[in-house]
């Protein structure tokens, strides 16, 4: 069957989204299945406002109907609420084609941290461009909850596994620095409330991995914490394995895909109670979960890592691969 993803984030963005898209397409594809990926890739992009290493397609409707005329997929997904989900969604719409969509980012609460508009507005323009959906694919049971409660409908679960092989425990000595190391993977942004982790007074040295456009001021604000850019591959992992304790002090990711990356490789969780946390590692004995974010750093570096990294071996993007596909078999034209 063919399968058509359109999504506006994707290479050369690194992020959880991308990552999804990405892993499940090649575990389709190994299943038999063709995918393709339409992203701002093929077209001319412009930076995103306040978020420049974001580009987003401008003008891409009229090419982009054609390469979905050509390819005459099966089934359509549409993956992010930017320029080219709506081109997607208005092509689907005219010709009157079922397709699925998905809530990977809280872009109400991140449109929120950088403009005063309330959340109320925000949500009713998601839930409107997510209403005509055949089904709405989320990652948690937490976020189910919270969307159906502001009026979306069609939810349906699909949820995140991870690379077991590349992100596992790993000799420690790749990190020469004091430690415990506490460590943070992503994006270095307002949105991910990264200040709550570089403020907190911990003992041994912080390290941040990632990019974004709060990397310079950042650098500048904490001199005393490690920077050390985007990685990828091979060397994330080794970062990833190097830490004693992984931090998440994002109060708005609906999964947190670096979660089960870092538990992968052997390395505690230390976040807030809050969706994607909760989901992934509440009651788990993986790390803790605590409003006091210093309290959560402290009683999981008491935590086994050959326990964190059991746990992590449950979840498999072969898994996650297989519920997507079962969720798109009811659409199929």
């Amino acid at each position: 069957m063919n399968i058509l993803i359109v999504t506006d984030a994707w290479y050369p963005q690194v992020n959880g989204v991308v990552r999804t898209i990405c892993t499940v397409r090649r575990e389709l594809e190994a299943m038999g299945e063709r995918v393709e990926v339409i992203g701002p890739d093929r077209f001319r992009t412009v930076p995103m406002p306040t978020y420049p290493e974001i580009r987003l397609a401008v003008g891409a409707g009229r090419r982009l109907c054609r390469m979905i005329d050509e390819m005459a997929p099966h089934a359509i997904h549409i993956a992010t609420e930017g320029p080219l989900g709506y081109a997607a969604r208005r092509y689907c719409l005219k010709h009157k084609l079922p397709f699925t969509t998905a809530y990977h980012t809280r872009f109400p609460e991140y449109v929120r941290d950088r403009a005063p508009i309330p959340l109320s507005w925000s949500y009713a323009v998601v839930r409107r461009f997510h209403s005509p959906a055949s089904a709405v694919m989320v990652a948690t049971a937490s976020i189910e909850t919270a969307l159906a409660a502001r009026g979306f409908t069609n939810l349906i679960r699909w949820t995140r596994g991870v690379d077991t092989e590349l992100f596992r425990p790993r000799d420690k000595g790749f990190i020469d620095d004091t430690r415990p190391i506490s460590m943070y993977v992503g994006r270095v942004a307002v949105e991910k409330n990264i200040g709550a982790f570089l403020d907190l007074p911990l003992e041994g040295t912080k390290y941040v991995v990632g990019d974004g456009p709060q990397l310079a001021e950042f650098r500048q604000r904490y001199p005393h914490v490690r920077f050390v850019g985007a990685k990828h591959g091979e060397e994330l992992a080794q970062y990833y394995a190097a830490a004693d304790v992984f931090v998440f002090p994002s109060r708005t990711d609906t999964f947190g895909l670096v979660l089960l990356e870092a538990l992968a490789s052997g390395v505690p969780v230390a976040a807030f109670p809050v969706a994607g946390p909760l989901d992934v590692v509440n009651g788990a004995d993986v790390g803790c979960l605590h409003e006091d974010l210093g309290h959560a750093v402290r009683t999981a570096l008491t935590v086994s890592p050959e326990r964190c990294r059991e746990f992590a071996l449950t979840y498999s993007w072969r898994a996650a691969a297989e519920q997507f596909l079962h969720n798109l078999k009811p659409f199929w034209r």
